[in-house]
């Protein structure tokens, strides 16, 4: 702040160095009816227009007893801003599947498959022997669009159907180092 523009307080207040002396210096409560006298002058007055209820009150203003950004927020409507900022909507939405995979098909062949990932609208479901992952193969199409009715439309391509986990014939006692297993197929 210049010179120039500074309040009109007195003298002594601004600390010139062609004050007189004989002038007795200015207490704090002279010095703030200076700066409220100077202010008052500078302001323009606010006019204020009552708000109705059903508006929202303006950014940055204090919305007094009505509900703003500021008030607690529910758990929902927090969880649903978080998911949908991180795009995390169509993964929730395949684990929920994950989760009721015996309700969409059925008791019968979530007994013997269990789906393991999903990626790219490609499923990957492993069942408990050959003879179910031959007839998930069958009922890939069923599946698929019952998939789809509850994920939406496309999201399911393809059903991957994997067979069970055969047994491990790198280490044991009857191990040969570069045998080439059984001879028999798992899957």
């Amino acid at each position: 702040m210049t010179d120039d523009d500074a309040p009109d307080l007195p003298e002594t207040a601004r600390g010139d160095a062609d004050a007189d002396d004989e002038t007795p210096a200015a207490d704090g409560l002279d010095l703030a009816r200076a700066l409220m006298r100077a202010t008052a002058g500078s302001s323009t007055r606010k006019v204020t227009r009552k708000r109705r209820r059903d508006q929202p009150p303006a950014r940055g203003r204090v919305s007094g007893s009505h509900p703003d950004d500021r008030d607690p927020q529910l758990l929902d409507a927090t969880l649903g801003r978080l998911v949908a900022d991180h795009g995390w909507e169509l993964d929730l939405r395949v684990h929920g599947v994950f989760g009721r995979w015996s309700d969409i098909v059925g008791s019968e062949i979530a007994d013997h498959a269990t789906p393991e990932s999903f990626g790219e609208g490609r499923l990957v479901v492993r069942t408990d022997s050959t003879a179910w992952a031959t007839q998930l193969r069958l009922l890939g199409p069923t599946v698929v669009r019952r998939l789809n009715e509850e994920l939406g439309h496309g999201t399911v391509t393809a059903i991957e159907v994997l067979g069970p986990h055969g047994p491990s014939w790198k280490k044991g006692r009857l191990s040969s180092r570069d045998g080439r297993g059984p001879r028999d197929t798992y899957g």
